[in-house]
């Protein structure tokens, strides 16, 4: 039945039953309640002024209890109707009783803003980590960082914030905590297993609990378009100036919100989300914790699922290459059947797959035998942090002493897909893996791809890139004398 949106904030169940479905948490927050604490700065999701925490209910199996998981998010691309269910915090909440959070005083005390603009979603992502790191070692300068790669700052600059940062997580046990007890038995009014059915001014979100919900209000609505993370469809619309059709969220559908390990394989749930993924991927190879982190922002993370980077199609994804360096199967389903189809045939052209009418991504299969190999993970983009690739490349290899028994080779931002260079991988399969196979390498480079150019970098410059990243990958891999991850930073800056 159609219902409204309940969430909890500041202290109790919110209910909104009137406001357009594709509404965005930042725009609510700053219009109805005129929360204008959370600012807009790009509204595209990038500069992280917007940021706002969310908190989960999460069944902890060892303790029998819920737990609440907080993490940032970006309210720009948040919709409202995402946070049925679930807790919301924002930067009036952080101090209480007119004292300011150990976080605030730090960015006053060690004068970590100057315009103030981006100011509140600096102090949400580092009042995040402090609640989530109650308790446990604290985060060191490298790692608050990476909690901060979702916060330009245009002015005030890094050093300074990171002082406040370390000052505030060193004074963590004298701060005030998250009265989590309370927010879970609120939410605890929200039945989980309850689908939401959301309809107001026209528009429709539909959030379903189970994959066989999934399916059938897919079926049921044929004009819908299935969201996970929003974080490119939300900004695609707005970008276009379009209003967005009919939602149905996978979100709710807890049993693909997990990724598990069979004797044989690895499964990542359709809605899982972009930091659970990556991080049992980094478990298994730690070569990937370097493009884990720089994926893109923890808010963007956290709200990103690996499926929707697949489904989504684009050639410059950075889940895909890795994935398919794996030999990853997807699975998908509609209200009658279920399939399986290697990533490698998924996509068919520029944000084309071979998914039909109705169709879901239920799950990505990887197997565990590929995680024996070698693999190493290149990206290269204008930005260090949270930017998208200009050229991947993902490569892999199996040695017996010094010659190759298993190879792949998959190149990002090449093309009008992502795809394995089949030609260079021939080019080093059943050979020693010497300097002479990497030239016939580079040189096979040419059979399997035709690079494009845009506003990122023109062909050749792809081309060039492309090359030398096969040469940085043996020298790291290399039977004689490889090098490390810093030694091959130092040469290609050479």
């Amino acid at each position: 039945m159609a219902g409204p949106i309940r969430f909890w904030w500041r202290g109790g169940i919110v209910d909104v039953d009137d406001v357009p479905a594709g509404t965005s948490v930042l725009d609510w927050l700053r219009r109805d309640p005129s929360a204008t604490g959370t600012k807009e700065g790009c509204n595209e999701g990038d500069c992280g002024a917007c940021t706002v925490v969310v908190g989960d209910r999460v069944p902890d199996q060892a303790a029998s209890v819920d737990q609440l998981d907080l993490h940032p998010a970006n309210a720009c691309l948040l919709l409202l109707p995402m946070l049925h269910g679930r807790a919301l915090f924002t930067v009036e909440d952080v101090a209480s009783d007119g004292e300011l959070h150990p976080v605030q005083q730090a960015m006053v005390e060690h004068s970590g803003s100057q315009c103030g603009y981006c100011t509140p979603g600096i102090v949400m992502s580092l009042w995040c980590a402090f609640q989530r790191t109650r308790g446990r070692e604290p985060p060191n300068r490298a790692a608050l960082a990476d909690c901060l790669s979702g916060n330009l700052c245009r002015c005030t600059g890094y050093r300074s914030v990171l002082d406040a940062a370390e000052a505030a997580i060193r004074s963590r046990e004298a701060a005030r905590t998250v009265p989590a007890a309370a927010v879970l038995a609120a939410l605890a009014s929200i039945p989980s297993a309850d689908p939401l059915d959301y309809r107001a001014a026209g528009t429709t979100f539909l959030a379903p609990t189970t994959a066989a919900g999934l399916v059938e209000a897919l079926a049921g609505h044929p004009d819908a378009v299935v969201i996970a993370g929003g974080t490119d469809l939300v900004l695609t619309a707005r970008q276009a100036g379009q209003d967005l059709p009919p939602l149905v969220w996978t979100g709710r559908v807890h049993d693909l919100t997990t990724v598990t390990r069979t004797a044989t394989h690895l499964l990542i749930g359709g809605a899982a989300s972009l930091e659970s993924a990556w991080g049992e991927l980094a478990a298994q190879l730690p070569s990937l914790g370097s493009w884990w982190h720089r994926f893109g922002s923890p808010a963007i993370r956290s709200a990103g699922t690996m499926a929707g980077n697949v489904a989504n199609g684009s050639p410059i994804a950075d889940g895909t290459p890795v994935l398919l360096a794996l030999d990853t199967v997807v699975v998908l389903a509609d209200s009658t059947d279920e399939r399986r189809v290697d990533l490698a045939e998924f996509h068919v052209g520029r944000r084309e797959t071979v998914l039909r009418p109705g169709e879901v991504l239920l799950r990505l299969e990887i197997p565990l035998a590929s995680f024996r190999r070698d693999l190493r993970a290149y990206k290269v983009s204008r930005r260090f942090d949270s930017d998208i690739s200009t050229v991947s490349g993902v490569f892999a290899l199996v040695l017996d002493g010094e010659v190759v028994t298993e190879v792949r080779v998959v190149l990002g931002g090449m093309a009008a897909v992502v795809r394995r260079a089949r030609s260079v991988e021939s080019a080093i399969r059943d050979r020693p893996w010497t300097r002479e196979t990497v030239l016939a390498a580079q040189d096979a480079l040419d059979l399997d791809l035709s690079p494009i150019s845009d506003h990122r970098g023109s062909a050749d410059y792809r081309r060039r890139t492309a090359r030398a990243l096969l040469e940085r990958w043996w020298l790291q891999t290399r039977p004689a004398a490889p090098l490390s991850e810093e030694q091959t930073e130092v040469w290609a800056i050479r």
